[in-house]
């Protein structure tokens, strides 16, 4: 028949428009994105939680705290004591007994941290030797002028004038026995000059 369409084809522009569509493949970045989901980024939340609980093996060690007991010596000064002695001359000084230093033992408890010394109490404190006080003896004596010549050996009196005992001189003052002239014969009692007077 004029004018029908020929069987098995169809000329709308529909049918032919339709085989090419449904054998082109789908869009290549439309896929993808359906098929593979975004990867989640890692938690952070968690991260404070682990460090905030250390392990025991990272914490800081517990300090090291050592007690011992130290024993030290110290001195213990002597005192002075004074005495008077009238055999002495005034003024003049003699140790009669010398005096000694003592010694006293302490006994410390010391607390040490980590090497370093942290602490020390004394908690025994005895006298293991005790100490002489020192006696000196203290002259009242009143010092005598002399009342000898230099001159002489041995005394021979100082006065205006002094003769030999027995002699024809007329003093005031004498002197018995031999003396040794070892200064001037200011007497004139070496008459011979031998360094002897009265002899």
């Amino acid at each position: 028949m004029v004018g029908e369409p020929t069987p098995g084809r169809t000329n709308t522009a529909a049918d032919e428009a339709q085989q090419p569509i449904l054998a082109a493949p789908a869009e290549p970045t439309e896929a993808p994105a359906k098929a593979v989901p975004p990867i989640a980024a890692p938690s952070t939340a968690a991260e404070p939680s682990a460090s905030a609980s250390p392990s025991p093996s990272s914490a800081a060690p517990a300090p090291v705290v050592q007690v011992s007991t130290v024993t030290e010596r110290a001195t213990i000064r002597h005192g002075e004591r004074t005495v008077k002695d009238s055999s002495l001359t005034e003024g003049k000084r003699v140790v009669r007994t010398k005096g000694a230093n003592g010694i006293r033992t302490l006994t410390y408890e010391v607390t040490t941290t980590d090497g370093v010394q942290t602490g020390k109490k004394l908690v025994k404190s005895t006298v293991t030797k005790q100490p002489v006080t020192q006696v000196v003896a203290i002259g009242t004596k009143k010092a005598q002028s002399s009342r000898c010549d230099p001159n002489y050996t041995p005394c021979v009196p100082i006065a205006s004038d002094v003769d030999c005992a027995g002699g024809s001189g007329n003093g005031p003052a004498y002197v018995s026995g031999v003396v040794k002239v070892i200064g001037i014969d200011i007497y004139d009692l070496d008459r011979d000059n031998d360094g002897y007077g009265c002899d």
